[in-house]
């Protein structure tokens, strides 16, 4: 499994975050057991293939930052999605811009430039032109207003 595609089940697992009441780890313990996982294999070629260790640790820690810091992230994706609430963007959107902000804040492994790129690449196949161009610029945006200020 690649780091694309352990980022992608990342989001969904994001995404669901957002509809359950469920703590992360609670949500991610059923998620990964192994009879619900092989029987999402067989619906949905992304989960073909169990994580392994390494793909595991790093899908567990990005969901449980994405959980720890939501209200944080999303005053970011608000300040820089201007003049839109969060409510108002798709959710989906929402969850991949989450994933891209908890990486480059809290996973100094992932290079920023990196984590923008997936995300990018990851709302084209979820999201039409405008969506993607709207996740780019916000991610653009923050990367500006947040971490390049920082390093200054």
């Amino acid at each position: 499994m690649t780091r694309t595609t352990a980022r992608e089940i990342a989001v969904h697992l994001g995404f669901s975050l957002v509809m359950s009441e469920q703590f992360a780890d609670e949500l991610m313990d059923e998620f990964f057991e192994t009879e619900h996982y092989e029987s999402l294999g067989k619906e949905n070629p992304l989960y073909a293939e169990f994580p392994d260790e390494t793909q595991m640790n790093y899908i567990r820690a990005l969901v449980q930052l994405i959980f720890d810091h939501r209200v944080e992230l999303d005053a970011y994706i608000e300040k820089y999605a201007k003049g839109w609430k969060i409510g108002r963007i798709s959710k989906t959107a929402a969850a991949i811009m989450r994933c891209a902000m908890a990486e480059i804040l809290y996973m100094p492994d992932v290079p920023d430039a990196a984590a923008i790129n997936e995300a990018v690449e990851l709302a084209k196949g979820y999201e039409d032109e405008d969506v993607v161009a709207f996740i780019n610029g916000v991610l653009g945006g923050f990367m500006r207003g947040e971490v390049e200020n920082k390093e200054n």
